[in-house]
């Protein structure tokens, strides 16, 4: 029996030319154009150094989307977004579902996250104090939360006996032009929490803040029945994209 040699030579293997290679291998290994690089170092001097004034709608969207998106090119995104949705606004407000099937899961959820953050940060403005006079971080809170919901919402602000907020619930989810709305759930949750003061909140998702006849009619049922119980009724406020209508400023309450 015979034993073959095999004798081995040690060849350099060639060096790798990362600006040879293609554009999806480059991605993979984590190598940036050396334009789409450029691009990020800049917008993030930009804000950096002049906050997000100096930076257009895209662009915000654009570096928003870099936290779960390290190695995708962003602005062809964000520009999608602003296609779709016509406004940043109406991005962050937008369906879940429908953002990531527009731009991926990762992108999608970081959207969510600013909105969420704004939420908080707008509810935090009208906790702890009289809301009646806090009455333009009350007007900033319901703009925040609903001006550009795709389905109309009822919701309802519950105060204490200083006009303080002791909740914010939703009361009724609707269609794009109509959500139920019980006066007797209204005034039955008012009870239970307590409130002497309400103030009643929902969105045009048309952008129209105009109110309806069935805006009006609602509106006067849920008054007579909380005068009935000595609970004020403050303001009812209709929110749309293009501004809101208060019923106290319109004379219809």
């Amino acid at each position: 029996m015979s034993i073959q040699h095999t004798q081995f030579t040690d060849v350099a293997a060639p060096a790798f030319d990362a600006h040879r290679a293609d554009t999806s291998s480059r991605r993979r290994l984590g190598l940036l154009d050396s334009a789409l690089r450029d691009r990020r170092i800049a917008l993030r001097a930009r804000f950096q150094d002049h906050g997000g004034d100096h930076l257009n709608d895209a662009e915000i969207l654009e570096l928003i989307m870099l936290a779960s998106s390290p190695r995708k090119d962003t602005e062809p995104l964000a520009r999608k977004l602003l296609e779709e949705f016509g406004g940043i606004a109406s991005a962050f407000a937008a369906d879940t579902a429908r953002l990531e099937a527009l731009i991926g899961a990762p992108a999608a959820q970081d959207l969510k996250l600013v909105q969420a953050a704004s939420k908080r940060v707008a509810k935090a403005r009208i906790t702890h104090r009289p809301l009646i006079s806090s009455w333009d971080a009350v007007l900033h809170y319901c703009r925040t939360t609903l001006a550009h919901k795709e389905t109309e919402e009822f919701r309802v602000l519950f105060l204490d006996r200083r006009n303080m907020l002791i909740a914010d619930e939703v009361l009724g989810v609707g269609t794009v032009d109509h959500v139920p709305v019980y006066p007797r759930e209204v005034l039955k949750r008012a009870l239970e929490l307590n409130s002497c003061a309400i103030i009643l909140v929902h969105n045009h998702p048309s952008g129209d803040p105009t109110p309806s006849p069935s805006d009006i009619e609602m509106t006067k049922l849920i008054k007579q029945a909380a005068d009935s119980l000595s609970i004020t009724l403050h303001d009812h406020l209709i929110i749309g994209a293009t501004g809101e209508t208060s019923f106290v400023s319109n004379g219809l309450l």
